[in-house]
């Protein structure tokens, strides 16, 4: 029996560019250039992992997004995905989480799934909510925040690291869950793949596909808003202490006056 794993990915505007926000104070996705989600990354190798480890898997990179976030199911196919799923409307401007939960769910149900994987968070929004969400509209168990995992006889098992404790979680298939940052580096494209990937099947899905009202999503839709956003002032010289064998004393009364120390 096949082991379908849909991996979801976001694209996400570049971490390293001067991020803001757009008039409708929605992230301006124009002012910077995207890429896929680093932490989604790790989400397709664990994706390829298993897929590897079993006799017959195939693996589906899921995206919302405009046109560009193509480009982010590229990368996910380059990495070693057998085909991807592109979830493109104009009326998804603004979709909060709840709104972005409903659109994966209906996606993913309309392809089949055993398994989902995602990332543990985006770097954009970084609420780190939505595998939970998915899991609960899916009706399946949800193990999240993973740093290891595996698929055997019918269940995930995998091993979530916290503050105090280590917890060994598992669930019987079909089920959602999350990875971090520490679950496995993420292989690099080869040029074999990068060539292959060009050549992957991409389904581009809307909303009435879906059978999903407008209202449900974008900024009418959403439950959580932006109410205002400030601009981050500028970072100031700061104080220079010229030492002249009372540099410490003058750093410790800054420290102190302060209530640093």
């Amino acid at each position: 029996m096949s082991l379908k794993i849909v991996v979801c990915v976001k694209y996400v505007p570049d971490a390293t560019g001067d991020r803001t926000f757009a008039e409708d104070l929605t992230t301006d996705r124009d002012a910077v250039d995207g890429l896929l989600s680093e932490l989604d990354e790790y989400a397709v190798e664990q994706a390829l992992r298993i897929a590897e480890d079993a006799d017959d898997a195939e693996v589906i990179a899921l995206t919302i997004g405009p046109e560009d976030a193509t480009d982010a199911l590229r990368k996910a196919l380059s990495m070693g995905a057998d085909r991807a799923v592109h979830v493109e409307d104009d009326d998804l401007h603004g979709t909060d989480a709840l709104g972005t939960s409903l659109v994966l769910a209906k996606a993913i149900e309309h392809t089949g799934f055993d398994l989902v994987v995602c990332g543990m968070a985006s770097t954009d929004g970084g609420m780190g909510v939505v595998p939970a969400m998915l899991a609960e509209r899916l009706g399946v168990p949800q193990v999240t925040l993973l740093s290891e995992l595996s698929v055997a006889d019918g269940a995930v098992t995998g091993r979530r690291d916290g503050d105090a404790a280590t917890e060994r979680l598992r669930a019987s298939l079909p089920a959602v869950v999350s990875v971090t940052d520490q679950s496995g580096e993420a292989r690099y494209p080869s040029f074999k793949g990068i060539m292959a990937a060009k050549k992957k099947p991409v389904e581009t899905l809307d909303l009435e596909d879906l059978d999903i009202e407008p209202s449900q999503v974008g900024l009418a839709g959403a439950r959580t808003t932006v109410l205002s956003a400030t601009e981050r002032p500028p970072r100031t010289a700061g104080e220079i202490v010229t030492d002249e064998g009372e540099g410490g004393k003058q750093l410790a009364a800054f420290l102190a006056e302060r209530k640093f120390i």
